[in-house]
C-alpha cells in the first residue's frame, strides 16, 4: 500500500510540471492557510485528550487468590476500555491496591499480607515473597482504587475460587470490592466471642475525647469504609514492589498510597495521639500494619452510639442512581456490618442528622492538632484539618448525600480555596450571624486565617443558621443524635461477578 501511494505522488508531481509557477503559488496560499486553521482547531483537542486520565481500570485476579501462591502472584492492572487510554499502577490517579488478611481459627491471631499490583505485561521490581499461612487459616482480600472504578476480572476461575464480590450483577460498587470477607469476619467474631481475639480499647485522644473509629461520625463521609491501607513502592523506572524494609533499602523510590477512609483513620489517630490496631505483616517480618479488617472489627466492638453504618444513599451502593437493597447488603457483608431488611433501616436522613450533629464539632475541636498535620491529598487541601473540612462539605452537599436537602439545613462549614482549588481554611456555623465565636479556632479563640500570599475563592456560605453541639471538655464521647439500630435479617445473596471482564462499571465516589 505504501508503494502505491508513493507512485501516485510521483505521478501527481509530474502532472504539476504543466502548471505555471504563479498558478502553484496561487493554489498553495489558500491550502497553507487551510492547514494552519485546521491545526489550530485540532491541536487543542489533541492536547486536552492527552491530559485526560482514564479513571476506569480493571484488575486481573490471579488463580487461587486465597492460597499462599495466589497471594504472592502479582495482580495485573489494565484499562477497562483501552480506547479511553491505558491504566498504570505508577500513576497515582489510577493506582489499584489489594489488602489481604488471614486469621488462624485455632488461636484467633490475625496477620496481614498485601499482594502486589503491576501493569499487565510487566514484571515487579522485586518478586513478592510467598507468605507462610497458618494451617486452616481463613484468608480474605479487599480492594481499593484511586481511580473512578475498579473492575475485577477473572483468570482461570479466580473470582469463584476467591468468592469475590465486585457489586451485584449489572452494577459494581465503584472503587471497592472484596473476596471471602464474610467468612473471615465470621471466624474473627467467633474468636472474639471465645476470648481468643480481643480488639484493643480505643483510648483517649489529646482532645479529651475517645479516639475515633471508622464508624465515628467525625471520620465518615458519603461512602464510608471503602478502600484500603495498602501502600506500594514505585521505582524511578516505574516498576512496583511491596513496601517493606528490605525492598525500600534495595530500591528507594516513592510510596504509592490509596486514598482511603481506612487510611484516613490512621492519620487522625496520629494527630490525636491515638494508636490504630495493627497486626504482623507477613511480607515484612517483625513489622506491624493497620488494615481495613482490623479497623472494622475494632469499630464493631468499641464504637459508642450513634454508630455510622453504610447508608442506603451511599453512592457505592446505588444502582442507576437509585437505592438497591441487595447491593447495600452485599457491601455491608464485606465490611462486617449487619445486613438490613429494608432501605429504611439504613436511612440516609438519620445518617445525615448524626453527621451534622457530630462531624463539624469534632473537626473544629481537633483543629489545633490536625492543622499541623500534612494533608492526605495536597491537591485537595493544605492540611489534615482543611482536608477533613472540605470532605465534610462534599459529603453534606447536594452532590454527596444531599444532607442539605434531606434535613433542610444549610451546611455549617464553609471552605476557602486558593487559585488552584486547594482548601486552605475553613469556617464553622457559616452564615449564622447569631452564633458566638463564629469562624474561630476553638482552641485559641482566634479567627481562622487563610494561608497568606494566595488568591482565594471562598465557598458560598449557607444562608440559614445551624446550631452545633458544644463539646464538653473531658467527655469520652461526642454529642450524639438518636439513630435506629439496623434490623438484621436475611436478604438475597449478592451475585458473584461473571468470569469475564465484568459488567459496565457504575461510577463511584471517592474516599
Amino acid at each position: 500500500m505504501h508503494q502505491r501511494s508513493k507512485s501516485k505522488a510521483v505521478t501527481l508531481l509530474a502532472r504539476r510540471k504543466h502548471f505555471s509557477p504563479l498558478m502553484l503559488v496561487g493554489l498553495s496560499v489558500p491550502v497553507v492557510l487551510a492547514l494552519i486553521a485546521s491545526a489550530m482547531l485540532i491541536l487543542p483537542h489533541l492536547g486536552s485528550h492527552a491530559a485526560v486520565v482514564n479513571g476506569d481500570c480493571t484488575l486481573i485476579v490471579p488463580s487461587q487468590p486465597l492460597s499462599a501462591q495466589g497471594l504472592a502472584t502479582p495482580y495485573q492492572l489494565v484499562a477497562t476500555d483501552p480506547a479511553n487510554g491505558p491504566c498504570n499502577e505508577s500513576n497515582k490517579a489510577q493506582a489499584a491496591f489489594v489488602q489481604g488478611a488471614v486469621i488462624n481459627p485455632a488461636t484467633g491471631q490475625i496477620s496481614i499480607y498485601n499482594p502486589l499490583v503491576i501493569d499487565q505485561g510487566t514484571q515487579p521490581a522485586i518478586k513478592p515473597a510467598v507468605p507462610q499461612l497458618p494451617a486452616n487459616g481463613i484468608v480474605a482480600l479487599w480492594f481499593g482504587s484511586n481511580g473512578n472504578t475498579l473492575t475485577l476480572q477473572d483468570m482461570n476461575g479466580s473470582l469463584r475460587q476467591g468468592r469475590c464480590v465486585n457489586g451485584v450483577r449489572g452494577s459494581i460498587f465503584g472503587q471497592f470490592s472484596y473476596c471471602n470477607a464474610p467468612a473471615f469476619f465470621q471466624a474473627a467474631n467467633q474468636a472474639i466471642q471465645a476470648g481468643n481475639l480481643v480488639p484493643p480499647a480505643l483510648g483517649m485522644g489529646q482532645d479529651g475525647h475517645t479516639c475515633p473509629t471508622t464508624r465515628d461520625f467525625s471520620i465518615v463521609d458519603q461512602d464510608q469504609s471503602d478502600n484500603v491501607t495498602t501502600t506500594y513502592l514505585i521505582t524511578a523506572s516505574d516498576q512496583i514492589a511491596q513496601n517493606n524494609q528490605a525492598n525500600a533499602a534495595a530500591l528507594g523510590g516513592q510510596v504509592q498510597k490509596n486514598g482511603s477512609d481506612e487510611r484516613l483513620l490512621t492519620l487522625v489517630d496520629s494527630a490525636l495521639g491515638c494508636t490504630p490496631w495493627m497486626a504482623p505483616d507477613l511480607a515484612d517480618p517483625g513489622q506491624m500494619l493497620p488494615a481495613l479488617p482490623l479497623n472494622e472489627l475494632q469499630a464493631a466492638a468499641q464504637q459508642a452510639t450513634p454508630i455510622a453504618l453504610v447508608p442506603a444513599g451511599d453512592p457505592m451502593v446505588l444502582t442507576n442512581n437509585q437505592p438497591d437493597l441487595n447491593k447495600l447488603n452485599a457491601y455491608l457483608r464485606g465490611v462486617d456490618q449487619p445486613p438490613v431488611q429494608s432501605l429504611a433501616a439504613a436511612s440516609t436522613t438519620t445518617y445525615c442528622k448524626n453527621l451534622l450533629a457530630i462531624g463539624p464539632a469534632r473537626i473544629q475541636l481537633d483543629m489545633k492538632f490536625t492543622r499541623r498535620q500534612p494533608s492526605p491529598d495536597p491537591a485537595a487541601a493544605n492540611s489534615l484539618f482543611t482536608f477533613l473540612a472540605q470532605r465534610f462539605v462534599a459529603s453534606y452537599g447536594a452532590n454527596g448525600l444531599n444532607c442539605v436537602g434531606l434535613l433542610k439545613m444549610p451546611d455549617p462549614v464553609a471552605v476557602t480555596t486558593d487559585g488552584n482549588g486547594v482548601a486552605i481554611s475553613a469556617t464553622f456555623n457559616a452564615g449564622n450571624p447569631n452564633t458566638q465565636n463564629q469562624n474561630t479556632n476553638p482552641a485559641t479563640g482566634t479567627n481562622t486565617t487563610p494561608a497568606t500570599g494566595m488568591p482565594t475563592t471562598p465557598t458560598v456560605p449557607a444562608t440559614n443558621s445551624t446550631v452545633l453541639p458544644t463539646p464538653t471538655t473531658g467527655a469520652t464521647s461526642m454529642p450524639t443524635a438518636p439513630t435506629p439500630s439496623p434490623t438484621t435479617g436475611t436478604t438475597p445473596t449478592p451475585t458473584i461477578p461473571a468470569a469475564s471482564p465484568t459488567v459496565t462499571p457504575t461510577a463511584g465516589a471517592g474516599g
